[in-house]
């Protein structure tokens, strides 16, 4: 199968590219300029790695054009910051969603996978675990974005004769992990622990959250790229809520000393809990996470403290 994957080459993208070539896909990955392609593909792995713009219709179409099916991952934001300027997160993300779907329009590619925010999407629970019927109430720029870009989605899938399947991810960690942007808590409570530094947690450590590992993640993905049920919205999830203080003595016991930790006040956007049901994706996507959090933090801690230890560093 032809998948063009936006975003292929980050800490996500680059798993799911890799998962992909697994099951022999042939992929196009579209990128920022600035970003090098992450690793050296083999001969026998049919990749094209394209840069370009995406807000430019050229360069999309350019990628879009002959594909089967996109795979759509790119964000410009976080949701941490995104509500500092909620017009550039609608421009360069929910415009340029939409530009995407025009192009796959004009050159007839009829199935999309898109990622969105288990995280966000929801805003406070009423119950959990939060399943794909619970309302949607996001409190940050980055989920009332995420939010608009399904519903363009679904409003396409009717008119347009586009399928799309919609990827509610909790919260992904694993290799790669870019701890520079803050990128997950694991990964920077991990890199805090490799160099020496206290663990900052806003608030008294309570809060809970559904971690889950980036190769279960990827995993999905490859399932939903052939999903041919009448489902659209899935989330994505271990089902199992952790706080920030179990996540702290987790990397402790993998790391072999206590960590340091910094309390600071809670944040006004955090969610006390947010842990999310995965029966739907069990059930139509044939999807069940495998890794456990416990090999999951000792695999990342592998891979950072490594990485950690390259020459320049």
């Amino acid at each position: 199968m032809k998948i063009t994957v936006f975003g292929g080459g980050g800490f996500i993208g680059s798993t799911i590219v890799d998962r992909l070539l697994l099951d022999g896909h042939d992929i196009t990955v579209f990128e920022r300029p600035r970003v090098a392609r992450y690793r050296n593909f083999t001969e026998s792995e049919s990749v094209r790695w394209v840069t370009g713009d995406l807000l430019s219709k050229t360069d999309v179409e350019s990628v879009v054009k002959g594909a089967e099916v996109v795979v759509h991952l790119v964000s410009t934001t976080l949701p941490k910051s995104s509500n500092d300027d909620p017009i550039y997160d609608v421009q360069t993300n929910l415009v340029a969603s939409l530009q995407m779907i025009e192009a796959m329009t004009t050159h007839q590619v009829g199935r999309i996978v898109f990622i969105s925010s288990g995280g966000t999407v929801y805003g406070r629970p009423c119950y959990t675990p939060i399943d794909e019927s619970h309302p949607t109430d996001p409190e940050v720029s980055y989920g009332i974005t995420k939010l608009a870009i399904e519903k363009y989605l679904l409003m396409y899938g009717k008119l347009r004769n586009i399928k799309p399947v919609i990827l509610r991810v909790a919260n992904p960690y694993g290799e790669r992990q870019r701890v520079e942007t803050a990128q997950g808590a694991v990964g920077v409570f991990i890199s805090k622990v490799l160099t020496g530094q206290p663990i900052d947690i806003w608030g008294d450590g309570s809060v809970q959250r559904d971690f889950l590992h980036v190769s279960d993640v990827a995993d999905a993905f490859a399932k939903a790229v052939t999903y041919t049920g009448t489902e659209s919205v899935f989330n994505i999830s271990s089902g199992v809520g952790t706080s920030l203080n179990e996540l702290v003595q987790l990397i402790g016991d993998a790391y072999g000393a206590v960590p340091s930790v910094a309390y600071t006040s809670g944040r006004q956007f955090d969610v006390p809990v947010s842990i999310l049901s995965n029966k739907r994706a069990q059930k139509e996507l044939n999807w069940t996470p495998q890794v456990s959090i416990e090999e999951g933090i000792s695999r990342t801690l592998k891979w950072m403290r490594a990485e950690l230890e390259k020459p320049g560093k």
